[in-house]
């Protein structure tokens, strides 16, 4: 049974048409002509999670499991604006979420009118598309629609993935039914097209890269990309290119460069020269490390060049020459044999430095008390290889970057927009899809923000969850400026007195906690045991005081090698 709207049939054939078929449903009655007709058919992968904020990170989570689009439906009202966040995460990490909001008639809006506000656009500034479907069902109403969605949904995957919005006004009645298939709609096609480098400008670049005596590439954040790691590798034996890397990166090869932090405060002024780029190189998303940052706009390179499939002026580091509009993968490969060898002076002072500063690390570590540093290389050393990891916002991730990556795994983040409000939904939405063990290690305060990611019916037995309970916003203490504040306490560091055992038993986790090393070190030997079959949950207790005092420590020590 599906809904007698003609334009819902006509959109749910067309999202068929295109191999969209997982829809996430949130509750409600506005939008029960796409939840009877998505539900009814039987063609769609139904998922039901009620907070749309969740059930949009979810979405996200799994787009990314499946690489592919993934449909949310709300109801009208506020339920559309807690959509918002997932949608600017997945623009600025281009997901194809497909959003799909029901909305009552425009002549009820500004009107008093029950769940009712100004939907049209409400995304305008993170969707590559947006339209509202008319209301009639005239002939040409129902052709205009359907092109406007081909179009949309079109834009949605094509070029640079990123979410799309099409809302949807619904007259009463929402719940009239009908016992037909859908109907068949004209599938408008946008083939992929390979974009290559013209004779004159490929010769020009060439001649680029054989003058660079310092080439850097920055690889981004981006998913596992096995062809474009091989180009990379072919690169920097062919021209001595460095290339840096954080986890998030997805590149495993040893011979790029990580611990981008520590390898920055081991950079003195008077070395600046020797590391600084003549020949910057980016691509992929968003880099974690601001130390870097800083030090690119400080030692500006002759020339910097952004890889975009979507020609984004990315001028991060104040020194954008040239934007190529290309996969980094085939402009790399059709460099290639136009460049000629180069020395591996620069190489091999920026491993060098990164065996100096990971060789500092690990003394420290092997000496230092229980603290968060500690902490995540005990959990680099137990989390199993070939899994996959998601790391939570603010200390998670940067205390995860300083330490070596887990082999052979998969890292997966929030950093489109940094955020803590949905790490661990997005997470259980790729959990639910995956076949291998996925970890989340998130801190307190984000977990107890996003706690309604366990509010669902989809938790998967590969699903573990590590919250890093330090009592508060640890990483206000690492930064400069809010620690020396009077504020600091009780607005910026914000105190937590919770643990978060009763909600791991409320929706049915397996709990653990360790608040030692020892404890830690046994607990993580069951916690990732092939005997544990259900979704569990490791609470790890810090000293906030301590993180503090040993992560400067640790800082201290390398700007001295």
């Amino acid at each position: 049974m599906i809904s007698t709207k003609k334009h819902i049939q006509q959109l749910a054939s067309l999202l068929l048409s295109k191999g969209i078929d997982d829809i996430i449903i949130s509750p409600g009655s506005r939008n029960g002509p796409l939840t009877h007709t998505f539900a009814g058919s039987g063609k769609f992968n139904c998922r039901n999670i009620v907070d749309e904020r969740s059930a949009a990170y979810f979405a996200l989570g799994l787009a990314q499991a499946k690489q592919k689009p993934v449909a949310i439906v709300c109801s009208s009202g506020t339920a559309s604006l807690n959509y918002a966040p997932a949608v600017a995460e997945a623009f600025y990490l281009n997901m194809p979420l497909i959003v799909l909001t029901a909305d009552r008639p425009d002549y009820w809006i500004d009107q008093a009118e029950s769940q009712c506000i100004r939907q049209e656009g409400i995304y305008q500034n993170f969707t590559k598309s947006a339209f509202s479907l008319p209301l009639g069902e005239t002939e040409k109403e129902l052709w205009f629609a359907a092109r406007e969605i081909n179009e949309c949904l079109n834009t949605a995957i094509n070029g640079t993935p990123a979410p799309v919005h099409i809302n949807i006004p619904l007259e009463e009645p929402l719940h009239d039914l009908l016992d037909e298939k859908l109907p068949t709609v004209k599938n408008i096609t946008q083939p992929d097209v390979a974009a290559y480098l013209v004779d004159s400008e490929l010769k020009q670049i060439a001649e680029t890269v054989n003058k660079a005596q310092k080439i850097l590439v920055l690889a981004g954040q981006q998913v596992p990309n096995p062809d474009l790691e091989n180009r990379l590798i072919e690169l920097v034996e062919k021209t001595g290119a460095v290339v840096l890397k954080e986890h998030i990166s997805n590149l495993n090869h040893t011979t790029f460069c990580s611990s981008i932090d520590t390898i920055m405060a081991a950079i003195h002024d008077g070395q600046s020269e020797d590391f600084a780029p003549d020949l910057l190189i980016s691509l992929g998303g968003q880099y974690v490390s601001k130390s870097l940052k800083q030090f690119l706009r400080k030692n500006h390179p002759s020339n910097h060049w952004h890889l975009s499939l979507s020609n984004e002026h990315f001028d991060t580091y104040q020194s954008l020459t040239k934007v190529i509009n290309m996969q980094p993968s085939d402009f790399i490969e059709q460099l290639l044999p136009k460049v000629s060898s180069n020395n591996r002076t620069y190489f091999s002072r920026w491993k060098e430095k990164e065996q100096q500063v990971n060789q500092l690390r690990d003394d420290l570590i092997g000496r230092t008390q229980y603290c968060d540093l500690t902490v995540f290389d005990e959990l680099r050393k137990a989390i199993p290889q070939n899994s996959v990891i998601h790391l939570g916002n603010s200390s998670p991730v940067r205390y995860a970057l300083i330490c070596d990556p887990v082999k052979n795994t998969r890292y997966f983040s929030n950093r489109g927009t940094s955020g803590i409000d949905g790490p661990l939904s997005t997470a259980v939405g790729f959990a639910s899809e995956s076949e291998k063990l996925n970890t989340i290690i998130l801190g307190d305060l984000s977990f107890f923000y996003d706690s309604n990611a366990l509010w669902n019916n989809y938790l998967k037995e590969n699903l573990r969850v590590i919250v890093i309970n330090n009592r508060g916003g640890n990483i206000f203490s690492l930064i400069k400026g809010p620690s020396d504040s009077p504020a600091f306490q009780e607005h910026f560091f914000t105190e937590n007195k919770f643990k978060a055992e009763g909600i791991a038993k409320t929706f049915e986790l397996d709990y653990f906690k360790a608040e030692n090393q020892q404890e830690l070190r046994e607990v993580l030997k069951d916690f990732y045991s092939p005997k544990q079959q259900k979704p569990a949950l490791l609470e790890i207790f810090t000293d906030a005081e301590l993180n503090t005092k040993m992560f400067r420590e640790l800082f201290k020590i390398v700007k001295q090698c």
